[in-house]
């Protein structure tokens, strides 16, 4: 890590272990003494959860020793949960891949990214208040993407694409919100990468007879004696055959009850339940869209939120989330309401659903939620890309494992067909899809527009005006719009003049043809509040105290502390913090019921 001594980034390590380790775990032993003899118990550890967070805490529990209870109301086809829908992207700092393209990274650098996007405001320096344990969570985090997380996860057999992606770059002053640099690194194998070596070390432990998995069981209640958690309860759900992703019936067909004294909670975000979003909407960000397209599989249902909160956790930051504003609706849905997101890069232009240009830093892959704000204020629930085949040949990727077959096969020669060719799932989106437009026209794109939407809001003349202003700024290499401004900025980035930002055109250039104009449309994905957890992982109560026997992380958690993110994301982070978290919950929750 640059700009820290050798001693100093060991002391910083050293004490993020034992805060997440040992020490933490032998302090909630000596408080949470179980209210029932261990010939009573089940299991070492009982984990709710089989997504990234329950399998990587399963995993560090296995390793130490413990007998783990891995419970889900998921049929086994949904192991792994969101994280194998996930594109595999991962934030890491100064990383072997940033230093192949040239980029220079540092863990201040990062950190003082993080720090302006996240916008901790809620009582830092309170160990009451909701950000106090999240900002240690972000720190710790930080650090972690700059030591050994790469190190870690190599070990495990993960690798990378070597072109490192620049996501939310901000758009505003060093301090403010963005990377500064690229650090989207795309997993080679993307999400079902992630999840695999964690899967391994699960059923191994299955084979050892340290794990059992107990899918179709949905936790109802967690069971305290005495104020500390000693187990489960919930019902038994029909058998089902649903493949991943798909909805499971909800059928009860038992009830059970289990024990242990540790109980970790991975049970997911809301972002599948839009009346939990639009409960927990904020107001900063507007009036919730009226239509908006789902993120994440139905099972993603915030359940465990309100189960956890009544067993005394406490909730925090409820209304920090994290939505995309490119959201397409799937011509071929797994789940309800399926919806897939454009990871665009930097050259489309973007209006607002009357057809005028957003303004920076409303620009595409540049600032989200600033961006949902402004589709917010608009009155409408959506907006437009207008583009060329030119542009969406390079710059549109898909969010996804599934709309990525090349990365998610390790196919490498179908990976370098994207040099002279439009991605096949790029090219089903357009050709099948129900939000594009295309034409060779521009009179035609408005017509196929405002017929598209039905609100005939378009006026030709205004939006040729608008392209034709933005289209005389290319002449000179030099400019006073802000968004050729990024379209150059990104094209001295050899990662993104190699395979994410088109040669700079007009967008009137015939030889570019054909336009294209794309309805977007606000696509709900991340919980970036929930339960507050101390660097162990353990619940704490509304006092700041943790509850003995409970832990939590992942996106229930706000992938560490109530939310790590603050309130905006800098990408890559939810895989990581979901890795991160599961790790520390688990090597603590080891470490307490250690005999």
């Amino acid at each position: 890590m640059e700009n820290s001594s050798a001693p100093a980034a060991i002391t910083r390590r050293h004490a993020l272990t034992v805060t997440g380790g040992v020490l933490a775990g032998a302090a909630l032993a000596a408080n949470a003494v179980p209210a029932f003899g261990a010939e009573s118990q089940d299991a070492d550890a009982i984990v709710v959860g089989h997504g990234l967070a329950g399998l990587v805490a399963t995993s560090e529990l296995v390793a130490a020793g413990r007998k783990v209870l891995l419970l889900d109301q998921e049929p086994e086809a949904s192991l792994g949960g969101q994280a194998f829908w996930s594109f595999g992207g991962l934030f890491f700092v100064n990383s072997d891949e940033q230093r192949l393209m040239g980029v220079q990274d540092t863990y201040d650098l990062a950190w003082q990214d993080w720090q302006g996007a996240a916008g901790f405001d809620r009582g830092v320096d309170d160990p009451t208040g909701q950000d106090y344990w999240a900002a240690k969570w972000a720190k710790a985090y930080v650090e972690f993407a700059s030591g050994e997380k790469r190190s870690w996860l190599s070990g495990l057999g993960v690798q990378w694409f070597p072109i490192v992606g620049w996501a939310e770059r901000g758009g505003g002053l060093a301090t403010g919100h963005g990377n500064s640099v690229p650090r989207f690194h795309v997993t080679w194998g993307t999400g079902p990468a992630v999840v695999e070596p964690f899967e391994k070390k699960v059923r191994a432990g299955v084979d050892a007879g340290k794990v059992t998995f107990k899918f179709r069981h949905r936790v109802d209640e967690l069971v305290t004696t005495g104020g500390v958690v000693t187990g489960v309860r919930g019902a038994v759900l029909q058998p089902s055959d649903a493949a991943r992703g798909k909805p499971s019936s909800r059928t009860v067909v038992g009830d059970f009850e289990l024990r242990a004294p540790v109980v970790v909670v991975t049970s997911g975000g809301i972002g599948a339940n839009q009346d939990l979003v639009r409960q927990n909407w904020p107001a900063r960000m507007g009036t919730p869209p009226k239509f908006m397209v789902t993120g994440v599989p139905a099972h993603v249902d915030g359940r465990m939120l309100g189960i956890t909160e009544k067993a005394g956790g406490r909730i925090v930051n409820p209304d920090r989330m994290w939505h995309y504003t490119e959201g397409l609706r799937n011509y071929d849905p797994i789940w309800p309401n399926h919806g897939i997101r454009i990871l665009p890069g930097p050259s489309s232009m973007w209006f607002d659903a009357t057809g005028k240009r957003f303004d920076s830093p409303d620009i595409p892959g540049y600032d989200t939620l600033h961006t949902l704000r402004t589709i917010t204020a608009s009155g409408y629930d959506y907006s437009w890309f207008v583009t060329t085949q030119k542009i969406i040949a390079k710059e549109f990727a898909l969010s996804g494992s599934e709309q990525n077959p090349d990365l998610t096969n390790k196919n490498i020669w179908q990976l370098l067909s994207r040099i002279w060719q439009t991605p096949e799932p790029i090219e089903k989106f357009k050709n099948k899809g129900a939000d594009f437009v295309v034409a060779t026209t521009l009179t035609d794109l408005v017509t196929g527009m405002n017929k598209l939407t039905g609100d005939h809001l378009i006026v030709l003349d205004e939006l040729k005006r608008q392209i034709e202003a933005r289209d005389r700024e290319i002449t000179n290499s030099y400019t006073k719009d802000v968004q050729v401004m990024g379209v150059r900025n990104a094209l001295n980035y050899t990662g993104d003049s190699l395979s994410r930002t088109a040669a700079i055109h007009r967008i009137l250039d015939s030889s570019a043809e054909p336009l294209i104009a794309v309805r977007l449309n606000v696509l709900t994905r991340k919980t970036l509040g929930g339960l507050q957890t101390d660097l162990s992982g353990r619940v704490l109560n509304a006092s700041g105290n943790p509850i003995p026997g409970l832990y939590a992380a992942g996106e229930v958690a706000g992938f560490g502390g109530g939310g790590v993110h603050g309130y905006r994301s800098l990408e890559g982070t939810f895989l990581g913090g979901c890795l991160f978290s599961g790790r520390q919950a688990g090597r603590a929750a080891a470490a307490a019921t250690a005999t």
